[in-house]
């Protein structure tokens, strides 16, 4: 589909930016649900902990279930349940800076090649006897960087974002093609490594990794936040934009490098998990408007409230076992997309 057919009217811009009490009230009151579901998260599981004793667990404790339980607190579920702010937060504010970039609330970071040369350098690794965690987390994040930069370079020499969603779509059609060999290939204890993380999983989660994850999604996100206004701009099309006095093709390359680098490292720890660079951002725009002055940040923080609740789901429904993540946000993110498509029809 161009990106014309579906590209975000000039009327969804707001016609006046929210009051900041108001984006105020509404961003404490997400990190407030947040905090809240974070608590209860790590409560549930095979074992539960009961949720009026976790406050006195992080404190310390005592013999019995009590060290039991501050173990399995400590070691297994608060470092998942970060894990999960951390790639929901940086899947959705990547999803709402694509949005912008290619004017259309159907694109998310997986349109310009992250998540298909992400999935390709993991099953490569994989099926060339690579399996460790290391090797297969660092062959995605290669995977994603040159897919996204191949889509760039290929794409970019417009003057428009046509040409990159252009390459990105064939990247990832390639991309799959090949993925669709390696598993040809792949023996049975291959094939269900491959299953496993296509189908996503934050099991990986310890504290060494949220550690690592932390800064690097925290300076990413900082750098998109700190093009709103430019991403207010591209609502009202690259023309306006440019007449208004942004540099199209610097902001272009900024954005899609930023993003690359922001999803890449959470595709290579977690595997694929799709539709919350796609839905958050879409619901955040309808319900607080399209300034992207309070878009990114709602976004950021509804993306993390999204993915640790899928995951606490993914936990609990199944018990003793478990649900691979990217399951439970395709039940959830493609009924959403076909009404999305419904309604764009009927309007």
């Amino acid at each position: 589909m161009p990106p014309e057919a579906s590209a975000i009217p000039v009327g969804s811009t707001p016609t006046h930016t929210p009051r900041l009490g108001r984006t105020g009230a509404a961003l404490l009151a997400l990190g407030a649900a947040l905090f809240v579901l974070a608590l209860a998260a790590a409560s549930s599981g095979a074992m539960d902990i009961p949720l009026r004793r976790v406050p006195a667990l992080l404190l310390g404790a005592r013999a019995g279930d009590d060290a039991l339980w501050r173990n399995v607190l400590l070691e297994v579920r608060l470092p998942r349940v970060a894990l999960a702010i951390l790639v929901g937060a940086g899947l959705a504010i990547s999803g709402a800076a694509m949005q912008a970039l290619f004017r259309n609330p159907l694109a998310e970071p997986g349109l310009i090649g992250v998540s298909a040369g992400g999935a390709l350098g993991a099953v490569g690794a994989i099926v060339l006897g690579a399996a460790s965690l290391p090797v297969v987390g660092s062959a995605a994040f290669c995977g994603s960087l040159a897919a996204t930069l191949l889509a760039y370079r290929l794409g970019g020499r417009g003057t428009g974002v046509a040409g990159v969603l252009l390459a990105g779509v064939a990247i990832n059609a390639l991309c799959a093609a090949v993925i669709g060999l390696f598993t040809w290939q792949a023996n049975d204890v291959q094939l269900r490594s491959l299953t496993f993380w296509s189908l996503g999983s934050l099991a990986a989660a310890n504290w060494t990794l949220v550690a690592a994850l932390t800064p690097w999604v925290a300076l990413l996100s900082l750098l998109l936040l700190r093009d709103w206004r430019a991403m207010n701009a591209l609502l009202l099309g690259e023309r306006e934009a440019q007449h208004l006095g942004f540099a199209l093709v610097p902001l272009r390359r900024r954005l899609v490098v930023e993003v690359a680098l922001l999803v890449g490292p959470l595709v290579a720890v977690t595997g694929t998990i799709g539709f919350v660079g796609l839905v958050v951002p879409h619901l955040v725009r309808l319900t607080l408007g399209a300034d992207h002055r309070a878009l990114l940040p709602a976004s950021l923080l509804v993306g993390a409230i999204a993915l640790t609740l899928a995951d606490w789901l993914a936990r609990v429904v199944a018990i003793p076992s478990e649900l691979p993540i990217g399951i439970v946000t395709s039940l959830v993110g493609g009924p959403f997309l076909l009404w999305l498509l419904a309604r764009q029809k009927d309007s």
